[in-house]
């Protein structure tokens, strides 16, 4: 009988990667369901992920040693061997605890188990043998680090790059794409209500987790070194905390103050994260959440962590989008919550696939979605009631310019300073009135606006 084939993590880095670059789909949903169908343990699951990731943001760096120590273009390339290649380059060049001679016995090994050609198996092998002779007399690095045309090489796609260095200038943008090849903290929203923050460290402490306090808000944890599993961190099934940056941990708090008994609505709920960061706020003030989200996957997600965080809460949820949800709702709402659809681009370090699958003209298409939110948002919401936008982009077409656009013509609501529903130490985050911070080892990419009706 033949053997069965043995699916490693870097078969599944590789095989997920192709796919990625085939489909544009989300590398997330690519990579956990090649994980469950090539039954990778944790560890090798763990490291796959790692692979993955790890190649998505040093793409240009990893393509640009291929390209000087191949013959043949990379165009020209069988796809799944082009990313064996940069799956072994990068461990060559990042992981420092792989022999670099693993990385080449499993790179050829994940060809066999393709069925790749054999006279490419001696490509693969030969490609990744002489970038270790050339790491080790220091002979490539440098090289690799700049284009053919001289340029430094961003690991950012050239548009994005451009847009940056016009809107925040060439410095600015160095070092926002250097804090996106990073990998990024973990960051949790304590439950307040739930745990204190004293009794949450101590168990921290007792199972050795290192961790340190937020920057801006209260409620937040850092685990710098963390890389298990979120399910492995004391207090998960208890409900005492839920993984949140401290951006959108700020930008729900632009709702208040809140009015006792009032009803809010999380418009755009997604997977619950500020859904449920409502819900605690809302606790103290007796307050009625409500959150529209018509995609399942996303709906079963935010009820998931609900149940965990807070069984006992007053949610009413709506699988249907916003504009179904305005036609019918007679509520008037006291605060509404826009977290829209957006380019994502302030969080491309959490989500390294976002910089590859997004082109320049997708932006002016979230554009109009977005407007059409606020609009919908604006008919839902009753006198003096409070309206925030909120997305994760960088770029003005999806934020100064959407709410400039809105305001213009709905005289009936105006732009307030977030500054009075921001902690002190998030002030030098507000930019003419907008929270806006840009990716940075503290927080992810941000932009929030606070309207008021009159």
């Amino acid at each position: 009988m033949p053997r069965k084939p043995h699916y490693t993590a870097r078969f599944t880095a590789a095989e997920t990667l192709c796919s990625l670059f085939q489909s544009n789909s989300s590398v997330k949903i690519l990579f956990d369901t090649n994980a469950a169908k090539y039954s990778l343990p944790a560890r090798e699951r763990n490291l796959a992920m790692n692979m993955v990731y790890g190649v998505l943001r040093q793409r240009q760096f990893l393509d640009r040693i291929l390209q000087i120590l191949s013959k043949t273009p990379i165009r020209k390339l069988h796809p799944f061997v082009h990313q064996t290649v940069a799956v072994g380059l990068y461990q060559i060049f990042f992981l420092d605890r792989i022999p670099p001679s693993a990385a080449v016995n499993e790179a050829v090994n994940s060809c066999k188990v393709k069925g790749i050609p054999k006279r490419l198996h001696g490509f693969v092998n030969g490609i990744l043998r002489e970038a270790i002779r050339q790491k080790e007399n220091n002979n490539l690095t440098e090289t690799a680090l700049t284009e053919q045309n001289g340029q430094p090489i961003y690991n950012h796609p050239h548009w994005l790059v451009t847009r940056w260095i016009k809107h925040y200038g060439r410095q600015e943008t160095a070092r926002i794409c250097e804090e996106n090849n990073k990998e990024p903290l973990l960051v949790l929203r304590l439950n307040s209500p739930l745990i204190s923050t004293v009794d949450f460290c101590n168990q921290l402490e007792q199972q050795k987790i290192a961790h340190k306090p937020g920057t801006y808000c209260t409620d937040s944890i850092v685990l710098p070194h963390f890389r298990g599993s979120i399910e492995s961190i004391p207090g998960f099934e208890q409900g005492f905390f839920q993984v949140q940056d401290e951006a959108a941990q700020l930008a729900t708090r632009l709702l208040a103050p809140f009015k006792n008994g009032g009803n809010y609505l999380d418009g755009c709920a997604g997977l619950g994260g500020k859904t449920n960061h409502l819900l605690q706020l809302g606790l103290q003030h007796n307050l009625k959440i409500y959150a529209v989200e018509p995609e399942q996957r996303r709906l079963d997600k935010l009820l998931e962590n609900q149940l965990r965080l807070f069984p006992e809460s007053r949610l009413s949820v709506h699988k249907e989008n916003l504009q179904d949800f305005a036609e019918r709702e007679t509520v008037q709402f006291d605060g509404i919550l826009i977290d829209a659809p957006c380019s994502g681009t302030g969080v491309i370090g959490r989500h390294p696939d976002i910089r590859w699958n997004r082109k320049e003209q997708d932006l002016l298409r979230y554009q109009k979605k977005q407007l059409d939110l606020l609009e919908q948002a604006a008919g839902l919401l009753g006198p003096k009631g409070v309206l925030v936008y909120a997305t994760c982009s960088l770029e003005p077409e999806e934020n100064q310019t959407v709410i400039r656009s809105f305001l213009s013509t709905r005289t009936d609501f105006r732009l307030t300073n977030c500054a009075e529903q921001l902690p002190k130490t998030a002030h030098q985050l507000i930019k003419d009135n907008f929270f806006c911070p840009h990716p940075s080892t503290t927080i992810d990419g941000f932009f929030s606006a606070r309207m008021q009706r009159e």
